[in-house]
């Protein structure tokens, strides 16, 4: 997701802002649709996780498997990103499982009201079932980079040299909380200049309004004996979704002593936002300096092609990753993988496509889904002609005959499009 950098003076207006719809709120059931109207009338937002099949995974507490790592508040990269200098907060052997405790900034963030325990009370949570890492991280973490994420890392994978690749086994997401937030904020997603605006102006919606004019829907989590874990959103239309979680942002630290914000991707990885990356899939990074220093965060419970809004649902999970180092010039990867980020899933082959790769550490920054779809045509030809030896003319005719070509998301200033190659195809 995208967001908005604020001047200092700003953000304490905002946040004081925020705090005071939220009292107002929590008094007359006016922000944010309230624990009451959330689900609908008379329907709680939010009840005891025991009858969701949710355990509430505070830090410490659960199973954790490998090298436990918590995001703690003063080791959290709050808004941008690991570079070279930054200090690992673990290292960890080649093929070493780490399991991490992500945090989700909605709830979090200063047009919210930068209180967690405050924010989510207004739909009914009780203080004991927001996270205590979370807390603090508002508390007491720095919010100072561009982006909204809570970023935990880095963690340095011994052996690891630039020219190599990380390859990530994504093995468990557990969902560390039964809710999630949606946010439409600050005049960005898909149609910029048109929503939110016209949501704030319209008083049928002043419900799900924060104060400063950003939208933020709450939706909550339950079980389903049928279906699994679901999501349930607010209103009077009885609308609910399966949930798919995955990590929105992994990547390896950039050579460079700058800044590096959070939200656009790059070839290092970053916040690539690919829905595909479930339990299951692999995701490979080139590998940009010493150890790595793999990070991750932006945690999502579910998301659509596109990511439409801004954001997904944003919701809290405990990672388990399998942290493995491919050396240069391996062919126990595709080759592509060597220079940019590459994906698969058990059925699929994910050539990555990003409208600029090189991000605006780079020198530009390039919203174009033009330049998304060339970039991901050509990395999905490259793997089919050098992997898989098909001859270009007909790969390219593959391609365009029997690969889906998806969004990843449209809002995070460098866009990004994914191909699906069938795996089963070449059986």
């Amino acid at each position: 997701m995208d967001t908005t950098p604020a001047t200092p003076a700003a953000t304490d207006l905002s946040r004081a802002l925020a705090r005071r719809a939220v009292l107002r709120a929590t008094a007359a059931g006016a922000i944010g649709s309230g624990a009451a109207l959330a689900a609908g009338a008379g329907t709680p937002a939010y009840a005891a996780p025991s009858s969701r099949g949710v355990t509430i995974l505070q830090p410490g507490q659960g199973k954790t498997r490998g090298r436990y790592v918590r995001s703690r508040a003063d080791e959290v990269w709050w808004g941008h990103l690991p570079n070279r200098t930054a200090k690992p907060v673990a290292v960890v052997d080649s093929g070493t499982v780490v399991t991490i405790d992500t945090i989700s900034h909605e709830g979090l963030l200063e047009d919210q009201g930068k209180d967690p325990r405050q924010y989510f009370e207004t739909f009914g949570v009780p203080e004991k079932h927001v996270l205590r890492d979370a807390v603090a991280v508002a508390a007491r973490a720095e919010h100072a980079g561009p982006g909204p994420h809570v970023v935990t890392g880095p963690i340095a994978v011994r052996g690891a040299e630039p020219g190599d690749v990380l390859k990530v086994d994504v093995l468990a997401l557990p969902l560390r909380v039964p809710y999630g937030v949606i946010s439409n904020r600050h005049g960005k997603g898909a149609l910029p200049g048109t929503y939110p605006e016209q949501f704030v102006e319209d008083p049928a919606n002043a419900r799900y309004v924060n104060e400063g004019g950003n939208i933020s829907v709450f939706a909550s989590v339950r079980r389903s004996a049928k279906h699994g874990l679901r999501a349930k959103l607010p209103g009077p239309v009885p609308v609910g979704f399966g949930l798919a979680p995955f990590l929105g942002l992994m990547g390896v630290a950039r050579d460079t002593d700058a800044m590096v914000d959070s939200v656009p991707p790059t070839y290092a990885g970053g916040n690539l936002d690919i829905n595909d990356l479930v339990v299951g899939s692999t995701l490979y990074l080139p590998v940009q300096v010493a150890g790595a220093l793999f990070f991750t965060g932006d945690p999502h419970m579910a998301q659509g092609d596109g990511e439409v809004a801004l954001t997904a649902m944003e919701g809290s999970l405990r990672a388990t990753l399998r942290l493995s180092v491919i050396k240069a010039g391996s062919r126990k990867v595709p080759r592509i993988a060597f220079d940019q980020p590459f994906a698969e899933t058990p059925d699929f082959w994910l050539p990555i496509g990003l409208s600029d790769g090189d991000g605006p550490e780079g020198g530009g920054n390039e919203t174009s889904l033009d330049l998304a779809m060339k970039d991901a045509v050509r990395q999905a030809l490259a793997f089919l002609v050098e992997e898989k030896g098909m001859p270009g003319p007909v790969a390219y005719a593959y391609l365009s005959a029997a690969t889906d070509f998806q969004v990843s998301q449209v809002v995070d200033r460098t866009t990004g499009i994914h191909a699906l190659i069938r795996k089963a195809d070449f059986a």
